[in-house]
């Protein structure tokens, strides 16, 4: 298994968050290109412990996402997903800052 295949956001992980996060088809205003994508980086930076200019291309423009990141930050999405998946031991690691 490789480090890419083990941070990767389950099925039914995503289920659980995705109504949480905000720039959804079903919402007003601007709609994330790639939601899924967009929460899979987030979840590579906090596992990895790396800083955002080391964010693999393969989840996008490092500024463009920690933007994103930094903007849900002040809504409050993290921390309701927080609050939604500390139950599940597969996200123990997570940490709202």
């Amino acid at each position: 298994m490789s480090l890419m295949d083990r941070l990767v956001l389950s099925d039914a992980a995503w289920e659980r968050m995705a109504p949480l996060i905000i720039g959804r088809p079903d919402q007003k205003g601007s709609t994330g290109r790639d939601n899924r994508l967009f929460v899979k980086g987030v979840l590579w930076i906090v596992r990895t412990g790396a800083p955002w200019r080391d964010l693999p291309e393969v989840f996008g423009e490092w500024n463009s996402v920690f933007r994103r990141f930094s903007r849900r930050s002040g809504k409050g999405v993290w921390h309701r997903i927080f609050e939604r998946m500390s139950d599940d031991p597969d996200f123990e690691y997570l940490i709202v800052d």
